[in-house]
């Protein structure tokens, strides 16, 4: 059995994975409940991947693996990374095409993580991570338009928010909501022009608010990070 754990800036996922195959998956909020957690389980090999928590020390916990590794620069990859500022790459967007790579080989693949920031990542069929784009995430969108202006209120998100706003509320979620739909599909239109092949996976934490609302044709898998973490760990294992 493998440990998987992402550890991200407000909670932390953990997969458990039999070779390729997510048997269960958890969410942490507090770390002591992920360490009582892990002190009950039985595994083989971990990794851990971690935006603000220290890593080092969720290995630490890991004492009964035979195998561990962290993600992080240097580590070995099952692709080959072109970006150019590696040093300030977000180590889930690594994870994340690497499972894109594993769910789609010698496939074209972007990967759109809805999170607080909307990331956009290619990895092309021969596995080579080229890079991508960063852009404001959903929530971050209905934050900035209050917090900048001095009297615009704070708006929730709406699946399905009209196209013709007829009060502020419905007309900042048109501006928020309508305005990302049209980013996304856009990107994907692009990016098709250029790679017809081309296979489109979602994920992230408002991938489900998406996933119903895209035109075009989508893959969603929200635990993508953890497959990709785990391919990166089987990587690394049959190479020690």
């Amino acid at each position: 059995m493998n440990l998987v754990i992402d550890s991200g800036n407000s909670s932390t996922k953990v997969g458990i994975f039999d070779h390729h195959t997510l048997v269960e998956n958890r969410v942490f909020v507090a770390e002591g409940d992920l360490h009582r957690y892990m002190e009950r389980l039985t595994f083989e090999n971990l990794i851990v991947s971690s935006v603000k928590a220290d890593a080092a020390l969720l290995a630490s916990w890991g004492s009964n693996a035979a195998k561990k590794f962290i993600l992080e620069k240097g580590l070995p990859l099952p692709l080959k990374n072109l970006y150019t500022t590696p040093d300030t790459l977000g180590m889930d967007r690594l994870a994340a095409v690497c499972g894109a790579h594993h769910l789609f080989p010698n496939r074209h693949c972007l990967v759109i993580d809805a999170g607080s920031c909307i990331t956009y990542d290619f990895i092309d069929n021969a596995a080579t991570y080229h890079g991508g784009s960063i852009s404001p995430g959903l929530s971050m969108r209905f934050e900035a338009v209050h917090t900048f202006t001095a009297k615009l209120p704070l708006v929730s998100p709406k699946a399905g928010a009209k196209l013709i706003g007829d009060s502020t509320e419905t007309a900042i979620q048109s501006g928020v909501v309508n305005g990302l739909l049209a980013e996304i599909e856009g990107i994907m239109r692009r990016y098709k022009e250029k790679f017809p092949e081309l296979r489109v996976i979602l994920c992230g934490g408002d991938a489900g608010f998406f996933e119903n609302q895209l035109k075009a044709s989508i893959f969603a898998s929200p635990e993508l990070v953890l497959v990709g973490l785990n391919s990166i760990l089987i990587y690394n294992v049959s190479q020690s």
